[in-house]
């Protein structure tokens, strides 16, 4: 049975481990480093991007985390998740884990009050899937290698690149697990 983790710092961890046992995997509640040894791929759930750096330097997760990206291992970021993977954040000089190739924008759909749920079309995983936005980024610019999975009135909201999945809305917080499965038949490609 394939292991994903969901990184236990900080957001909607409980959410993100319901749905990957809704999808068959066996979840992980990720709360010390050495837990990535046991897992197969990883999952950072949305939260507040600061505050989730803050912890990860706190319990010594930076340099473990870069090793899990670079064993080729799948990494999905939501929300928060997707700013920590990103290589460029807008307005600030250094990124988090810098990984995945694209620039993103914090907040650029507006703060709490402002969140909303929004049909989108997300190439290769569904037609109809009902993003959830809270204080949402969303993707600036992508590298050459990255795919662009779905847009937003125009904004980019989701995209791969190799063992990288980013979007910039909470798919956890609805009962549609196929973004989440979309995710693990990744992490099932990546050992093949």
């Amino acid at each position: 049975m394939m292991k994903v983790g969901v990184l236990g710092l900080q957001g909607a961890v409980r959410e993100h481990a319901r749905s990957v046992e809704a999808c068959g995997a066996e979840a992980i509640v990720v709360k010390k480093p050495e837990q990535l040894q046991e897992i197969d791929g990883l999952i950072i759930p949305g939260g507040e991007s600061t505050t989730m750096r803050r912890l990860m330097d706190k319990y010594g997760f930076m340099e473990p985390l870069k090793q899990f990206a670079a064993q080729g291992k799948p990494m999905f970021g939501t929300c928060a998740g997707l700013i920590i993977l990103a290589k460029r954040i807008v307005g600030y000089e250094e990124p988090h884990l810098g990984v995945m190739d694209v620039t993103v924008e914090r907040n650029s759909f507006g703060r709490q009050r402002e969140s909303f749920e929004a049909e989108l079309s997300i190439a290769g995983i569904a037609d109809d899937f009902v993003g959830v936005f809270i204080r949402a980024p969303h993707i600036v610019e992508v590298g050459e290698d990255v795919e662009i999975l779905a847009k937003h009135e125009g904004r980019i909201v989701a995209a791969r690149q190799e063992q990288f999945l980013g979007c910039s809305f909470h798919p956890e917080l609805t009962d549609d697990h196929r973004m989440t499965k979309y995710f693990i038949q990744m992490v099932k490609e990546s050992k093949a």
